[in-house]
């Protein structure tokens, strides 16, 4: 039994303690694919708390032969792929905090490496926001998480050949934008990099 399941079955047992420590394992990956499926920092946040008190509530459900980290992000990107759909509007947050001045952390880049970062992320999360959410959670899941297409059919409950459908349908529609000129942003921050 690895180092998860045994914390699983601490908490089913009352731990709240070996829950904490799950929490403290996979809450920058949670938070990470809800961001890249939202696009919005507090929203990210709002569904990663969402989706750890899920799967609270459900861990008796979960089965100890899979793995708890697929387990628990199926759960967040089921959420985020729900709020997609729901949400149905594409909008920007105009209330992002300010990065922390340059001079008070040494590691922190240069203004013109950070801008041309910021202008690249903007750009790509653009395009993943052009993307239908079943498109944009199998894009995610395989090129930002490296998952395989089993790992993903799994996650959100479909088949292999379904994965590489969507994940072909997302590469053409991706190409049109870029192709279109609508993502000229992309390209200018590529250039720069």
């Amino acid at each position: 039994m690895d180092n998860d399941q045994e914390l699983v079955a601490r908490v089913l047992q009352g731990d709240s303690q070996a829950f904490t420590e799950l929490v403290e394992s996979y809450q920058q990956a949670v938070y990470n694919l809800a961001y890249r499926m939202l696009g919005d920092a507090r929203e990210a946040e709002d569904a990663a708390q969402e989706a750890f008190l899920r799967a609270y509530q459900h861990l008796s459900s979960y089965d100890p032969e899979r793995s708890f980290k697929t387990w628990l992000l199926s759960i967040v990107s089921n959420y985020c792929i729900d709020r997609l759909r729901k949400r149905r509007l594409i909008w920007l947050s105009i209330e992002e905090p300010l990065p922390p001045h340059p001079a008070l952390t040494s590691n922190m880049p240069e203004p013109e490496e950070a801008f041309v970062s910021k202008e690249r992320d903007t750009a790509i999360q653009g395009l993943l926001a052009s993307l239908a959410p079943e498109y944009r959670a199998a894009v995610i899941l395989r090129y930002w998480y490296d998952m395989s297409y089993a790992e993903i059919a799994e996650m959100l409950g479909t088949t292999e050949s379904a994965i590489k459908s969507r994940l072909f349908r997302a590469r053409q529609i991706l190409a049109g934008e870029l192709r279109s000129g609508k993502s000229s942003d992309l390209a200018v921050a590529m250039e720069g990099a």
